[in-house]
């Protein structure tokens, strides 16, 4: 049963979301599992043109989701992520990128928002899906924190949801 400010809170995003120039990207981010309108509609406000960046690892990269570097000389020591980018962004990316984001229920509604989608883009969120649900339990078993491997779920998510948003803002350009 859904909280009655998130409902509120999402009532209040759909009603100007088919205004919205970008709306066709919210629209694709939500094929994924885990970007949900909220997260969808954070992550396209705070990115903006997702095509100003080159590859999914410069989009990592601004929303803080890359590892810190100790270098010095041949010696180079990787640490945590560097929370370097947009922390609004990087918090919604995390919170869709919990174990909701491999769950297997409620695929009636994601079947249903995917269905007036590009093949494309269904691939795309189908491969994350794999990709999610494959790494997920291997991180969790290898006893790491769950905070960690949220984090590196959210990173991966990020790389899928770099390549649909191309895909989507092509198609507007096109």
């Amino acid at each position: 049963m859904a909280k009655p400010g998130l409902k509120r809170l999402t009532c209040q995003i759909e009603e100007p979301l088919p205004s919205w120039s970008m709306a066709p990207v919210v629209a694709a981010l939500q094929a994924m599992r885990g970007t949900a309108l909220v997260v969808a509609v954070t992550v396209v406000a705070e990115v903006g043109d997702f095509r100003r960046f080159a590859t999914a690892r410069e989009l990592m990269a601004y929303l803080g989701l890359v590892p810190s570097e100790h270098s010095s000389g041949t010696s180079v020591r990787r640490g945590g992520i560097t929370k370097a980018g947009n922390a609004l962004a990087r918090r919604a990316l995390i919170e869709g990128a919990g174990p909701t984001a491999c769950r297997h229920g409620s695929a009636a509604k994601l079947h249903d928002r995917n269905e007036k989608l590009s093949p494309t883009i269904r691939d795309f969120a189908w491969k994350a899906q794999l990709r999610v649900c494959s790494r997920y339990p291997r991180l969790a078993a290898a006893d790491k924190a769950k905070v960690v491997v949220t984090t590196a779920i959210a990173r991966e998510m990020v790389g899928f949801i770099w390549a649909i948003a191309h895909t989507a803002q092509s198609a507007l350009s096109v």
